[in-house]
């Protein structure tokens, strides 16, 4: 029997000698205070963390709609879980993340639209910020807005008075005027509107309408369920008119298709961003950097662009975005 037992002993020994060790499977979870269904903000930046988890062999959660007193506790939860890497899709999650990250040394957190200077605030080197070109954001439809605009007044809704979100109306009226320009055209860039909020799509219903009010034919803007609400506005004039003279540029997805009004989009591939900081959490070197994405790197682009826009006018707006990426546009 003592035989059998130390055979068996043995055998065991030798089993788990020659078993692989199995892979670690990573995990990541965003919390958002968006909805995941907004055909907006909320959809492009979960769809963004579904294909970057799909293409890493990531595992996923997420939890989205909280307050913005809910934000740390959310992450904290997470933390809690053992989650790998928690993704913020926003600056407003700043100071949340930061305490999480301040409380949790050992997990890696990736804040979507972080300011340059945020990863160097983090204690424990533990926070990226992942950062598409604002300014560029704002140029891709600002140029196609300087185009389509007959009325000469644009109008920009955003969610949350964020500088990433002054970024992109800064160079959504620079790109409108610059082009506009060139075509005779004075363009009226109306002043910005904060909703407080990014699912409060009532007030961009009732933002919208003030603006069609004011003259506004072509709307962008960084306000996810609330420019869905604004889209809705702008689809109802139209079919008041009995045609579609007022339209909307969408982002950060291309949503051509979604509403009448829309376009084109302007497109932001996050999910490229949130890869290479999953791949920094595997390789061991996440944090303390900025990432940032533009359209030289592939981050950024224009979407499709609807039969409304003229092949004319399709040709000029294909020759701004090529300026854009080489360089001289504006120059």
């Amino acid at each position: 029997m003592k035989k059998l037992i130390a055979l068996v002993l043995v055998l065991a020994m030798a089993m788990s000698f020659a078993a692989p060790a199995s892979a670690k499977t990573y995990k990541v979870a965003m919390i958002c205070d968006s909805s995941i269904s907004d055909g907006g903000w909320g959809t492009a930046c979960y769809n963004a963390m579904i294909d970057a988890a799909a293409k890493m062999g990531w595992e996923t959660a997420y939890t989205d709609s909280i307050a913005q007193n809910e934000y740390f506790d959310t992450a904290d939860s997470y933390c809690q879980l053992g989650y790998d890497l928690i993704y913020a899709p926003g600056n407003q999650y700043t100071d949340a993340i930061l305490q999480a990250a301040e409380e949790y040394p050992e997990i890696c957190f990736a804040l979507l639209n972080g300011a340059v200077t945020t990863p160097d605030k983090a204690v424990n080197k533990n926070v990226m910020s992942l950062l598409p070109d604002a300014s560029q954001i704002g140029w891709i439809a600002g140029a196609l807005a300087g185009l389509m605009t007959e009325s000469g007044t644009i109008a920009f809704i955003g969610g949350m008075e964020l500088d990433t979100t002054k970024g992109k109306y800064e160079g959504f009226g620079e790109a409108a005027k610059y082009v506009g320009g060139l075509k005779g055209k004075t363009i009226n860039l109306l002043d910005c509107v904060y909703a407080g909020s990014f699912n409060d799509s009532a007030k961009g219903v009732e933002f919208a309408k003030a603006m069609i009010d004011k003259g506004a034919d072509v709307f962008f803007g960084d306000a996810s369920a609330v420019d869905s609400g604004a889209r809705q506005a702008i689809d109802e004039a139209n079919t008041a008119k009995g045609e579609i003279k007022i339209y909307d540029i969408g982002q950060p997805a291309d949503i051509l298709g979604q509403n009448p009004c829309v376009i084109c989009s302007q497109v932001t591939d996050n999910s490229a961003m949130i890869v290479a900081a999953m791949q920094a959490v595997v390789d061991g070197n996440f944090g303390g950097t900025t990432l940032f994405g533009t359209m030289q790197n592939g981050c950024l682009s224009a979407g499709r662009i609807s039969d409304l826009v003229p092949a004319a006018v399709q040709e000029e707006y294909q020759g701004y975005l090529a300026q854009m990426m080489d360089g001289t546009f504006m120059k």
